[in-house]
């Protein structure tokens, strides 16, 4: 019976693994039963303001440089300034080692922002457990992370994805699943706290409230930023004109150490992974400072060192359902042979209130005058993973365009959010997780191969390298 079961076990990875090079598209039935899609009210314990006298709050952090051994801690102290430390070594309440940060505050309208921290730690070590403590006296605060292992092909890493996630119960369900998913860090697609829902005074307040819902994962351990249409506020019936005002006061990412001129797009490494992060609300066409960053980084990449190449975008550029529909062909027109090009493993995006996935295709030979005018296979193409699901007060986006287009593997209009857990050079294990009606489900899973070392048998036996069985089964697309 236990050799019939795992054999199932590999069936069904198998079988799943198939669609993403495969035809023959999902349109899941699953009809979820929403929650209210209304903000948690104010009072709630998943705002609930630490004790102490200008307590640090909204702590959260993200990666500090661009291979893993730096942080960038960042807090809020409402009332006052207050201590500007971060204290932090490896052993429990035994801080060896400080970094000073810098402060700054905004208004926004009315509306006055506590004091925002942003503290650089750096020179870490590879793989290794550190506790930290911020604040002074009675009112200091203690958290821990752990760093990533080093950058080599076969380290092993697990990361959540989540987008446009906001601050209602359904949301609440998406981070209290996510969290007992076993991931270590976070690939965020933009959409943050749906502040810009609000008004006057109350978009200052929904971002700390947002800031406090989340500390519970992001004080310990690092998502990684993007922003989405949500960060703009551009509100002039306000007095605000300034684009992305709030969001870059208070959530800083490396983009100076991947030679970035702008916080809102940047790369890192980690792991085994090269994570690029693109701005679809910023300017991208031929010349712009991003196009000529991502070009210069997309040479930068060695997939000998870091394997898997990973893109994160708020906009999808391969989407079939009616909310935003075709809104990333502009992107998709300039970029997509470089992604093609560089055999880009996924692309995840957001902005869609629902979930899909793609196959590996392509519309690299399509232009105004001549070419396919639709997508076709193409194994060098990245998968693109919509996971705009993370639960906020917009509700979902319930209609998929009819018939399901050629290019649409499985697609569902629920809340969830992903895991990625990458277990070599060669391959890994995807599953997007439902939020069903307040339980965790896996409803899509695949294993993903990699671009560039599994497609290419001589490489893997120059290097001896081989596939990982599951419970004794090769799994092999």
């Amino acid at each position: 019976m236990q050799a019939l079961f795992l054999k199932a076990i590999f069936v069904t990875f198998v079988a799943i693994s198939s669609a993403a090079i495969g035809f023959g598209g999902i349109t899941s039935n699953f009809v979820r039963t929403e929650w209210p899609s209304v903000d948690i009210p104010l009072d709630h314990e998943a705002f609930a303001i630490p004790e102490g006298h200008n307590a640090p709050q909204q702590v959260h952090i993200t990666q500090g440089d661009y291979d893993g051994r730096a942080v960038i801690i960042s807090w809020v102290t409402p009332d006052e300034p207050g201590a500007n430390k971060v204290y932090y070594g490896t052993s429990n309440k035994n801080y060896g080692h400080s970094a000073e940060g810098t402060v700054t505050n905004y208004t926004f309208h009315g509306y006055k922002s506590g004091y925002i921290h942003h503290c650089l730690v750096d020179d870490l070590e590879y793989d290794t457990k550190y506790y930290y403590k911020i604040g002074s006296g009675d009112s200091s605060r203690e958290f821990w992370f752990q760093t990533p292992p080093k950058s080599n092909p076969d380290a092993s890493y697990k990361f959540g994805i989540i987008g446009d996630l906001g601050q209602t119960f359904n949301s609440l369900s998406t981070l209290d699943h996510y969290m007992h998913s076993g991931a270590q860090a976070v690939l965020f697609v933009g959409d943050l706290s749906y502040a810009d829902r609000y008004l006057y005074n109350d978009v200052g307040l929904r971002w700390d409230t947002w800031g406090r819902f989340v500390e519970r994962s992001t004080a310990y351990q690092p998502w990684l930023w993007s922003a989405g249409n949500h960060e703009i506020e551009y509100m002039p019936y306000m007095g605000e004109v300034t684009p992305f005002k709030s969001y870059l006061h208070r959530y800083a990412t490396p983009y100076l150490a991947s030679k970035s001129s702008s916080p809102m797009w940047y790369a890192v490494r980690r792991a085994s992974t090269h994570i690029i992060v693109l701005s679809s609300y910023s300017p991208f066409v031929k010349y712009t400072p991003q196009w000529r960053w991502l070009r210069d980084e997309l040479e930068k990449v060695d997939r000998e060192i870091t394997p898997w190449l990973i893109v994160l975008m708020h906009v999808p550029i391969y989407n079939s359902n009616e909310a935003h529909f075709m809104e990333g062909e502009s992107m998709r027109s300039v970029f997509e042979e470089w992604f093609v090009h560089s055999k880009v493993d996924i692309i995840f995006a957001g902005h869609v209130h629902a979930y899909e996935r793609s196959y590996r295709v392509s519309n690299i030979n399509y232009n105004v005058s001549s070419g396919d005018r639709y997508p076709v296979p193409d194994k060098s193409a990245p998968v693109y993973i919509t996971v705009g699901d993370g639960g906020n007060q917009e509700g979902l986006a319930g209609r998929f365009r009819d018939p399901q287009p050629d290019y649409s593997a499985f697609r569902e209009a629920s809340y969830g959010h992903s895991t990625l857990e990458i277990k070599n050079r060669t391959h890994a294990f995807y599953h997007w997780n439902r939020n069903d009606n307040g339980k965790k489900v896996a409803a899509d899973s695949f294993i993903i191969h990699n671009q560039y070392w599994a497609s290419n048998l001589s490489r893997r036996q120059l290097k001896k390298h081989h596939l990982v069985t599951i419970e004794g089964q090769t799994a092999s697309i």
